[in-house]
C-alpha cells in the first residue's frame, strides 16, 4: 500500500490524490469543533426531547408514535445540508446573493399578512406548503437582515474608520431592518420582533456605531412598546400573557397555565430526572406546545437539573466559539455577521428558558437546537454554517 506525505506532493497522477487529502486535512483543521459538535449534541437531544413530548400525543401525531421524530429527523438533515453548503460556498461569495436574499424575505412576509398565510396560537405567521408542510419566514428573516445590515455597514474602507459608519449608513442600515421587523409585528409576533431588535443592536454596536445612536434607539424601543401597549395593537391573548407574567397567580387555570405547569415539570425532575421517556407531566401532556416552545420543560423533567444544566453548558460553548469567531473575523463583515448571530442566538435562548422557568413572558420563541420546527431549525444551521465559513476564511489568512 503506497503512503503520501503532506509534506510533498507525489509525482504524475498520483497528485490528485494528494490534493484530496491534504484539502480534507486543511479543512477538518480549520473547523471550529467546539461549535460543531456541541451543535450537533444539541441538535441530537431536541430529537429525543421531541420524540419524548410527542410519541403520546396522538391528538396531534393522528396515532403514529414516530410522526414528529421523522419529520424532525428530516428538518435537522436538511439543516445540516444548508450548513454544508454554506461552508462550501463560503460566506463572502455569498454576498453578491444578499439584496436578493433580502428582498425575498420581505416578499415572504408580505405573503404571510395576505390570504396564503394562515394563523396559529393567535399569530398569522405561517406559510403553508404542500404535503401538510408550513414555514415560518420571520426565520428567514433573521439571517436576511444579518446579512443586509452587515453588508452596509461593512463597506468597502469601513474598516479604516475608527469613529464607526456615518449617520447615513447607520438610517439606511435602520431602514433595512424596519421594514421587515414592521411586517412580523403586523402578523403579530411580538417575540420574533424583540429578536429583531436585539439584532439590529448588537449589529450596529458591532460595526463601531456611536453610542449615541444605541443608547437613542433602545430609548424609542422602549417608548414603541409603551405606545404599542397603550394604543392597544396587541392582541388581547399577547395582553393576557404579559399579564400572567406580571402576576403568576392570576388564572393559573387560564392565561397562567402554562407557565404553572412548565415549572410544575421542570421542578419535578429534581438532580437527575425522571428519566427520558418518562416523565409524567410529559406523559400525562400536562404542559402545551411541549415541543416547540416549551421542549426545555422536557429536559428539565426527564433529565433533570444535570441534564438541563448540560443544555445550558452547550449553548454557552455556542455562544462562546461565536465570539471567538467573531473577534478572529479576517474583515468587518465576518465581524458584524457572526456578532449578530451572536446576539440572536442569545436572547432567544434567555427568552425560551425565561418563559419556561417564569422569569421572562411567553412569546412563542423556539429554543435553538432542541425545539421541533423545520423553519427554525434550517435557520440556526445556517448560521453555524455563516459562523464555520467566517472560521475557515479567517485560518486560511493566517
Amino acid at each position: 500500500m503506497r503512503s503520501y506525505s503532506l509534506t510533498a506532493p507525489p509525482a504524475g497522477g498520483e497528485q490528485s490524490v494528494w490534493r484530496l487529502i491534504t484539502a480534507r486535512d486543511s479543512l477538518a483543521r480549520r473547523l471550529d469543533w467546539p461549535l460543531t459538535l456541541a451543535a450537533l449534541v444539541l441538535t441530537t437531544l431536541g430529537i429525543l426531547l421531541v420524540y419524548s413530548a410527542t410519541r403520546n400525543r396522538t391528538d396531534l401525531n393522528n396515532g403514529e408514535p414516530e410522526f414528529f421524530l421523522m419529520r424532525q429527523l428530516m428538518n435537522v438533515a436538511i439543516g445540516l445540508g444548508l450548513c454544508g453548503l454554506i461552508v462550501w460556498y463560503g460566506y463572502l461569495r455569498l454576498r453578491a446573493a444578499v439584496p436578493v436574499l433580502y428582498l425575498l424575505c420581505v416578499v415572504l412576509s408580505l405573503l404571510v399578512l395576505s390570504p396564503l398565510g394562515s394563523t396559529v396560537n393567535g399569530s398569522r405567521s405561517w406559510l403553508q406548503l404542500p404535503g401538510g408542510f408550513a414555514f415560518q419566514p420571520s426565520e428567514l428573516v433573521k439571517i436576511g437582515v444579518i446579512l443586509a445590515m452587515a453588508l452596509l455597514l461593512a463597506a468597502p474602507g469601513s474598516n479604516e474608520r475608527r469613529d464607526g459608519p456615518d449617520s447615513r449608513t447607520v438610517l439606511q442600515a435602520l431602514l433595512v431592518i424596519t421594514v421587515p421587523a414592521v411586517l412580523v409585528m403586523l402578523t403579530p409576533d411580538v417575540g420574533q420582533t424583540m429578536v429583531l431588535a436585539v439584532i439590529a443592536l448588537g449589529v450596529l454596536a458591532a460595526s463601531g456605531t456611536g453610542r449615541a445612536w444605541i443608547l437613542g434607539l433602545v430609548a424609542l424601543g422602549v417608548a414603541g412598546a409603551i405606545t404599542v401597549w397603550q394604543v392597544g395593537l396587541l392582541d388581547e391573548y399577547q395582553l393576557n400573557r404579559f399579564a400572567a407574567f406580571a402576576n403568576p397567580a392570576l388564572d393559573p387555570a387560564g392565561v397562567g397555565y402554562n407557565t404553572n405547569q412548565a415549572r410544575i415539570a421542570i421542578g419535578s425532575g429534581g438532580l437527575f430526572g425522571q428519566g427520558l421517556f418518562h416523565g409524567s407531566q410529559t406523559t400525562g401532556q400536562f404542559v402545551p406546545e411541549q415541543h416547540t416552545d416549551f421542549v426545555f420543560t422536557v429536559a428539565g423533567e426527564e433529565l433533570g437539573f444535570l441534564g438541563a444544566g448540560l443544555i445550558v453548558v452547550l449553548l454557552g460553548v455556542v455562544l462562546w466559539r461565536g465570539c471567538r469567531i467573531a473577534r478572529d473575523a479576517p474583515d468587518p463583515y465576518g465581524t458584524i455577521v457572526a456578532v449578530g448571530i451572536v446576539a440572536w442566538v442569545a436572547f432567544q435562548t434567555f427568552q425560551n428558558m425565561g418563559m419556561a422557568l417564569g422569569i421572562m413572558p411567553v412569546t412563542g420563541l423556539p429554543l435553538p437546537f432542541l425545539s421541533y420546527g423545520g423553519s427554525s431549525m434550517f435557520a440556526i444551521w445556517i448560521a453555524v454554517g455563516l459562523l464555520l465559513a467566517i472560521r475557515i476564511r479567517s485560518h486560511s489568512r493566517m
